[in-house]
């Protein structure tokens, strides 16, 4: 039953992708990769290369585990999902968003004052698979992919908040280090696939006898045999007579 209903495939991306996220953090602290080597530097043109490589790298090891959990809960639930289409979301979103950061240059929400930044993590597709899933379910009504959208809703609905920079919600002695801009890209990113492929993909399905047009003639001749075997189940039940209510009849009782 378990091989049936599970897709291997989406187990196999999943643990594909945090595995490559974390063969990256090990190039990293070995010093093979350093400083701002295959991070999105918006703007620059060396920071192209982010768009490809950045999500391989993260700042340390709560960062890397932040983002090793919902990368992999996300990945598994696209492909399992949507497996007709969870290739072109997931490379779609990664890349569109990932360009759209390196568009936006970070700048000081209170000064407007612009500085330099090396953007890495993979974040930005933790949002963009997380809005996708949530709205896709949305924009199809289709009850199991409601319920999908409900289990990311329960369990990554605080993502909504990191939409926003920090500096909205405390009071920060230098620049949050936090980019918001690739939360923001990847949730608008998600958003758009979840209404353009909202006609693609596994349809619902519905059973034989759900079309108006229907008719089985196995079917009706069972249908007549049982009528022929069983005729008692078809007559009429009997009439019962409404029981009269006193009360409804009082002042005539009263005058006897």
């Amino acid at each position: 039953m378990l091989k049936q209903s599970l897709n291997f495939k989406a187990v196999y991306y999943a643990t594909a992708m945090v595995a490559a996220m974390w063969l990256g953090f090990v190039l990293q602290k070995t010093g093979i990769v350093s400083g701002c080597d295959g991070a999105i530097i918006p703007l620059h043109p060396d920071g192209l290369k982010g768009v490809f490589f950045s999500p391989f790298l993260h700042g340390n090891i709560d960062h890397i585990f932040g983002n090793s959990v919902p990368v992999f809960v996300l990945i598994f639930l696209l492909f399992q999902f949507y497996g007709r289409i969870a290739g072109t979301i997931f490379f779609t979103g990664w890349f569109v968003s990932s360009f759209l950061v390196w568009l936006l240059p970070p700048v000081d929400v209170y000064t407007g004052e612009y500085y330099s930044v090396c953007i890495i993590g993979a974040s930005g597709i933790v949002y963009v698979l997380a809005f996708f899933l949530f709205f896709s379910g949305l924009f199809r009504w289709n009850m199991k992919l409601l319920t999908v959208s409900l289990v990311v809703a329960l369990y990554y609905g605080g993502l909504v908040w990191g939409v926003m920079p920090e500096e909205f919600f405390y009071n920060l002695e230098e620049p949050s280090r936090v980019s918001w801009q690739s939360h923001l890209s990847g949730a608008i990113v998600g958003i758009l696939l979840a209404f353009m492929y909202r006609k693609s993909g596994e349809k619902e399905k519905r059973f034989i006898w759900q079309f108006p047009n229907y008719y089985s003639e196995k079917d009706d001749k069972l249908w007549q045999e049982y009528k022929e075997k069983f005729p008692d189940d078809f007559n009429e039940l009997p009439y019962r007579k409404k029981k009269d209510n006193a009360w409804e009849h009082l002042d005539e009782i009263r005058k006897k």
